[in-house]
């Protein structure tokens, strides 16, 4: 416990001293523990730590501990790939979903969202970079997204997820200029503000260029297990 602590404590400095460093608000700056193959018995840990977001990657994985941990007061997000064969887990289990970069999976999830649930927070994953093993909808595709998504009745588009190849800070900036030119002219501006970017390894670059939720799980958890 107290390992995690510590480690969530100095995540959080992390985060604090880069805003300054930026010239920001840390109140901006949300943090996301990515928690993929790291058992519930942590989460809960990290949970007592003070984290309540928390993102997984492998959907099964995830339900498991969705369904052990469902007597605390957690914020479920989908930072995986989405397939069409998953939404609807993913629509009735998660409260975030970051990696939409069609249209058809925007309907699904719209779709299978239940009447009596808050709409589903939605992230358009973009391939900033043009990068060939990424996900991700192209950079002059999202207007046009934006566009459409927008539209459904059970989501809540709030912004762009990226994933720069690695050392490649300056995509960063490249984000940022597209999420203010989408909130400037296509997005419902009360709800376009999160701009998902920056991980362990990078959050401080992110949060320069202007990342609202850094995605962090080696610095919180130490190096993942081996998934079987």
């Amino acid at each position: 416990m107290k390992m995690l602590q510590l480690a969530r404590d100095q995540v959080l400095a992390q985060i604090h001293t880069a805003c300054q460093q930026a010239g920001r608000d840390e109140q901006t700056v949300q943090l996301l523990a990515v928690s993929k193959t790291h058992p519930a018995e942590i989460l809960a840990e990290m949970y007592a730590a003070g984290q309540r977001s928390f993102g997984e990657n492998y959907l099964q994985e995830a339900l498991d501990k969705i369904e052990k941990l469902q007597d605390l007061e957690i914020e479920w997000h989908f930072i995986g790939h989405v397939q069409r064969n998953k939404t609807k887990h993913l629509a009735e289990k998660f409260d975030w979903v970051h990696g939409v970069d069609r249209l058809i999976i925007a309907e699904r999830l719209s779709n299978q969202r239940e009447d009596n649930q808050v709409p589903l927070n939605i992230c358009l994953q973009v391939n900033i970079d043009g990068q060939d093993t990424k996900d991700g909808c192209q950079p002059e595709e999202v207007a046009d997204l934006v566009a459409q998504i927008s539209q459904l009745p059970k989501l809540r588009l709030r912004g762009l997820m990226v994933i720069p190849a690695p050392n490649n800070t300056a995509a960063f900036a490249d984000a940022k200029a597209l999420f203010e030119a989408v909130k400037m002219q296509h997005a419902k501006a009360e709800d376009w503000d999160t701009l998902s970017m920056g991980m362990s390894g990078d959050m401080t670059e992110a949060i320069a260029a202007g990342s609202t939720m850094v995605r962090v799980g080696t610095a919180l958890f130490g190096t993942r297990p081996k998934k079987d």
